[in-house]
């Protein structure tokens, strides 16, 4: 009897989404579709921004970087020396896209990545959008 891998657990916390080995889900979400991408997009991408908001990275910059991602590549983004804001978020991003690059196959691994970074970006606005509607302002 084999099991399948899970891709999401219901009800997971900020704390234990936060803990997620995002490199190494960037590495087998990049290099293998079905559960592994599926996790680097639901998962992945919600540890991503909860790490990053934690950090007060805005959503823009995670854009941005995505812009670059596609236009530069994921190798050219891993080598920037400020890839977004702050000393801690740039160690911190730059481990993910250095581990996006060994995975990134060319241009199509490269868009991969990309589309992953805007999905943080856009997970990132919808956390600050409901903080700020749950507090009344």
């Amino acid at each position: 009897m084999t099991s399948e891998p899970r891709t999401s657990r219901p009800g997971r916390t900020d704390d234990e989404l936060a803990q997620s080995d995002i490199p190494a889900m960037l590495r087998y979400g990049l290099s293998f579709a079905g559960p592994h991408r599926t996790a680097l997009f639901g998962d992945g991408a919600v540890g991503a921004a909860v790490l990053l908001d934690r950090l007060g990275i805005q959503a823009r910059a995670v854009a941005f970087l995505a812009k670059v991602v596609r236009s530069g590549g994921v190798r050219y983004a891993a080598e920037l020396q400020e890839p977004v804001p702050g000393e801690q978020a740039v160690s911190m991003v730059r481990a993910w896209l250095e581990a996006a690059a060994t995975a990134a196959d060319g241009i199509d691994g490269d868009e991969e990545a990309a589309r992953w970074l805007e999905a943080v970006a856009e997970l990132l606005s919808l956390r600050r959008v409901h903080r700020s509607r749950a507090s009344g302002e």
